[in-house]
């Protein structure tokens, strides 16, 4: 049985017992929280339900399991022949969500 799901506009394969790797979220590690935008729904190969955008009454529970930075994005821009550089990077931030339990 697995859902999609849509969080902080991105799309999600959720399963039970899944770890996620979400944009990050205001909430501590231990926290629960539903997801209540269900695209799809599989309860086999051939139940299976589509939503018109989402599925009624269906919602996946998760628990946050831990925040951290995933490695560095080097951001390289440059002009030939123009002595033109620039050099940037960033961290992105995540948080880990494991699925508990998909409802529907």
């Amino acid at each position: 049985m697995y859902a999609l799901v849509e969080f902080k506009g991105r799309q999600y394969k959720a399963e039970k017992g899944a770890l996620l790797k979400v944009d990050k979220i205001d909430a501590e590690p231990g926290s629960k929280l539903d997801i209540d935008s269900v695209l799809l729904l599989s309860r086999g190969e051939t139940d299976v339900t589509i939503g018109t955008p989402y599925v009624a009454g269906a919602k996946v529970s998760a628990v946050v399991e831990s925040h951290g930075k995933d490695k560095k994005i080097i951001v390289f821009k440059y002009k030939p022949k123009k002595d033109y550089r620039r050099k940037t990077g960033h961290r992105q931030q995540y948080s880990l969500i494991k699925i508990e339990e998909i409802a529907g």
